[in-house]
């Protein structure tokens, strides 16, 4: 993404600072497949980003076929790239388009319903920036108005578990056993934003509750109907929102002063 352009849709940017231990603790997971990279509050389209995903063990080919229960799936904290690219894709350029999946089509679009029935993931977050075009003052040209950054985020101070779908990417260009052959991606599942956030955007992400994370990570649920079911919208009232400064358009700029309300001449 170049510098200083926003993203148009929801949640083109959002903050993930919580340490490793952090996610962990609260999303109680049993694995921790890649250590997720620095903090950052000013994620953008095709950066890492941390994802909770529940994957089903690997049976082992020389193993006797197992007699007792069937396998339970196993809670992982993963890193994913941001901007889904399907199975079927002839390369990886179109990822940063599909950064967000619309709940009204998520279970019947070629790109995402694969994902959608099986590869559901939580990505955590501690909020999502949206910019909104205030009214102009008086005599400003409509035309050269900027648009002022707003930081949306829970009102307690806990984490977004945004909904999410994830996918895996072959190039097929690698050879076998080349650790950068395959690309895992993700997208946020979006939806109509609340009342009380609709004057910033009319689309917000779409949140998972604590009582449906495992259903919604289960892979063995691939039923896209049950699915939908488990996904919420935020009560407007569990949510804030603050303006914040210009920096954060800029995809350079990262650090904790982002997300802080701007100071109000």
């Amino acid at each position: 993404m170049a510098d200083g352009v926003t993203v148009g849709g929801v949640c083109g940017r959002y903050a993930a600072s919580a340490e490793m231990a952090e996610l962990v603790e609260e999303f109680d997971v049993d694995e921790v497949t890649d250590r997720p990279e620095a903090p950052s509050w000013n994620v953008a389209p095709t950066d890492p980003v941390p994802a909770i995903v529940e994957r089903l063990p690997k049976p082992d080919p020389e193993a006797p076929a197992p007699s007792g229960p069937a396998p339970t799936p196993v809670r992982k904290l993963v890193q994913l790239r941001w901007g889904l690219v399907p199975s079927w894709a002839k390369d990886p350029r179109g990822g940063a388009r599909l950064i967000n999946a619309r709940f009204e089509t998520v279970a019947e679009k070629p790109s995402f319903r694969k994902a959608f029935a099986s590869r559901r993931c939580l990505l955590p977050a501690d909020g999502y920036f949206e910019w909104y075009a205030e009214q102009a003052q008086q005599g400003q040209p409509k035309k050269g108005q900027q648009k002022q950054p707003y930081f949306i985020h829970r009102s307690d101070g806990e984490l977004l578990a945004m909904a999410g779908i994830y996918e895996f990417w072959r190039d097929d260009a690698r050879p076998s056993g080349d650790p950068d052959a395959w690309l895992s991606t993700c997208s946020i599942i979006t939806t109509t934003a609340t009342d009380a956030l609709g004057h910033l955007h009319d689309r917000m992400p779409m949140i998972v509750q604590r009582d449906a994370w495992a259903d919604w990570l289960d892979p063995r649920r691939t039923d896209p109907a049950e699915a939908l079911e488990l996904l919420r919208v935020t009560d407007a009232d569990l949510l804030a929102a603050h303006r914040v400064g210009a920096a954060v358009g800029n995809v350079r700029n990262n650090g904790p002063e982002l997300v802080q309300p701007m100071e109000l001449p």
